[in-house]
């Protein structure tokens, strides 16, 4: 049975289940009513978890074709349960009574998300709002997996392929063999470089050939834009559907529908804030051009600024990437990560090499808690392959959940990352750049499996999205410490511990260009923000609008590209209006972790206490009161300045 059938099946499936609870003439209750609704779609649940994950490790020209043809179904759906009345007279009925009905916190909340979500997703409608909106959702549900498919494809139709060995120089050992490895695999003679991450970012941040990283810059900056894969007017027809759904619902804008249900609650909070850490970051980010054209010797290109960079890093706090490398062999950080949550939270994995994998890449681990109780299962899939897509990201293949015949669904978590493959006899040796990278998808999969919420809505990662990142950032945080590097960092052929002055200059450079770095979070942030509040009539020239609301965040003159055409997170991802709360949610693990250092970094009482009121809680209740009882009290907004040294300009 192919995808498309397994899907027809089980969203019939739940259309019978629907029609038995518009049928059911008993009272409403939050079994016969709520949790019924909950529970309605669990087969659908359970194959699209499985879908869309296989889509991002290894999609090919049929699984997009499917995609294509299973968004429209899934939209249909949500929408006949969304926008059916007799559905919605139930959950009203309930909303109105919520005080006389002795729910639990959990099911309050879920109560509460229902008849709001109900109500924000056109249940008011009249019968032509309803059916235009049905019609926005099924065009908007074939958008997101065409963007990110644009992306990927116009992204492998670039190649660097280097035949002379002079033009490899300033490139790292493992850079030099992961392209050579390339290029045989491709039956080619010399070396192959390409716009994944692992082979993009040596390339852009070592090699001395100038022109050829201005080449490579402009390849990458150009994903999506132009030929064959152009996303310009998918861009724009995105946009014009979300601004419809928006006004349509009654809203002035797509980012106030979004916001009115996050932590930041409206838009000029959101531009507030990037406002106010763009002023801390500039003067910082000012000195950091100021530092790299000095080194450099004449005026800095976008494709200069990662190569330079590291010299002036090298210089700065004597610390050479590639001379950590061999510190970092991936067994020992995953083996090393493990560990940590253990000493956190109690949590244990073991490998489980009888577990069928979808790829011979994957590693399978089964995880149990500081109770001994099975958790769940960690599908860990580590490097780039045809058909995987750039990056790195946790997926929920399956969050914990009640079922229908009355068990509980423990999740599978997917941890996806692009790491440099192991080349000939060495090991996959990672910068710690990807060690933070790993940490941080880890954070994400710690949120699935230690959460203790049986309802699927409310469950692990379900919080609202500028609190999702919490979990997630906290964990980078122990990587400056050498109690946490202890636990992995040691050579990979001798066994040498990380030597302490490796360890000083990590700590040293955390912050690093964090002027710079957050002058850049905040336009991206601004460049959401700015498509998701303009009106898409005043739209032309995809180009001249971005710049338009980047310029002010910008400190390089513009040299073509565009980032927009690959800024997946707002365009397929589930950032529209959000990708400031990757900053936000800074502010919360910048607190959070003060906790730790305050208490010891690996306080059992603090590690319980986090565990237990934030990670186990998913979103049975808002996030304010989730932190606060984590914290005793509200999270210092200065605590981000602080630990990225940008107080001063506050």
């Amino acid at each position: 049975m192919s995808i498309i059938e397994k899907v027809q099946t089980h969203i019939e499936t739940a259309r019978s289940r629907l029609a038995e609870l518009k049928a059911d003439s008993s009272e409403p209750t939050f079994d016969n009513t709520i949790l019924a609704l909950e529970l309605l779609d669990e087969e659908l649940d359970r194959e699209l978890g499985v879908f869309y994950a296989r889509l991002g490790t290894d999609s090919d020209d049929a699984m997009q074709d499917a995609a294509q043809e299973i968004g429209p179904l899934t939209a249909a759906l949500g929408n006949d349960i969304t926008l059916d009345p007799d559905i919605f007279r139930r959950v009203d009925d309930l909303w109105q009574r919520r005080d006389t009905l002795g729910l639990s916190v959990e099911q309050a909340t879920i109560l509460e998300n229902t008849w709001i979500s109900m109500v924000r997703n056109g249940a008011r409608l009249d019968e032509a709002g309803k059916a235009r909106l049905r019609d926005i959702d099924a065009e908007l549900s074939q958008c997101g997996p065409k963007f990110s498919d644009n992306s990927r494809k116009s992204a492998k139709l670039y190649q660097l392929h280097i035949t002379y060995e002079a033009d490899l120089d300033g490139l790292p050992e493992s850079a030099i063999a992961a392209a050579k490895e390339t290029a045989e695999a491709e039956g080619k003679d010399g070396w192959l470089f390409t716009l994944d991450f692992p082979s993009f970012i040596p390339f852009m941040t070592y090699s001395t050939r100038r022109d050829l990283r201005e080449g490579m810059w402009r390849a990458f900056s150009a994903r999506g834009l132009g030929g064959e894969f152009d996303n310009t007017d998918l861009i724009k027809k995105i946009l014009r559907l979300r601004h419809e759904r928006a006004t349509l619902l009654g809203y002035d804008s797509h980012a106030d529908f979004v916001l009115e249900r996050r932590m930041a609650g409206s838009r000029e909070r959101v531009m507030g804030f990037i406002d106010e850490l763009a002023q801390a970051a500039r003067p910082f980010a000012m000195q950091d051009l100021e530092d790299l054209q000095a080194l450099a010797g004449h005026p800095l290109k976008p494709w200069d600024v990662s190569f330079y960079s590291e010299k002036l890093k090298q210089q700065r706090f004597n610390l050479d990437q590639e001379a950590l490398r061999p510190y970092f062999p991936l067994d020992k950080v995953e083996e090393g990560m493990f560990t940590h949550a253990a000493k956190l939270f109690g949590v244990r994995f073991e490998a489980d090499g009888q577990a069928e994998q979808y790829h011979p890449d994957v590693r399978i681990y089964q995880v149990y808690g500081h109770d001994g109780a099975h958790l769940g299962r960690v599908e860990a899939d580590y490097h780039p392959r045809d058909g995987k897509r750039a990056g790195a990201w946790m997926a929920p293949v399956r969050s914990r959940s009640l079922t229908r015949a009355g068990g509980v669904d423990l999740p599978i978590i997917n941890i996806v990352c692009n790491f440099t493959k192991p080349v000939g006899d060495k090991p996959a040796l990672l910068t710690f750049e990807e060690v933070e990278t790993l940490f941080h998808e880890f954070g994400h999969g710690l949120h699935q499996l230690l959460g203790r919420v049986d309802y699927p809505s409310i469950s692990g990662t379900s919080v609202l999205w500028d609190f999702v990142e919490l979990p997630s950032q906290i964990m980078e945080n122990w990587l400056g410490e050498a109690e946490t590097l202890a636990l992995f960092a040691q050579h990979y052929e001798t066994g040498e511990a990380l030597p302490q002055k490796y360890i000083d200059a990590i700590r040293e450079s955390r912050n690093f260009m964090a002027g710079w770095f957050y002058m850049r979070q905040m336009s991206l942030g601004a460049l959401d923000m700015g498509w998701h509040t303009t009106a898409p009539d005043r739209i032309e020239d995809v180009i001249a609008q971005e710049r338009a609301f980047i310029d002010a965040y910008t400190l390089l003159p513009y040299e073509g590209g565009c980032t927009s055409t690959s800024f997946g997170h707002i365009f397929s991802g589930g950032y529209s209006a959000g990708y400031y709360s990757y900053a936000w949610a800074e502010v919360l693990d910048a607190d959070a972790y003060e906790a730790f250092v305050e208490a010891g970094l690996y306080d059992s009482e603090t590690g319980a206490r986090f565990r237990d009121e934030i990670l186990a809680r998913g979103g049975a209740e808002h996030p304010e009161v989730l932190y606060r009882n984590f914290r005793g009290r509200d999270a210092d907004p200065h605590a981000l300045l602080r630990k990225k040294g940008l107080k001063e300009a506050a």
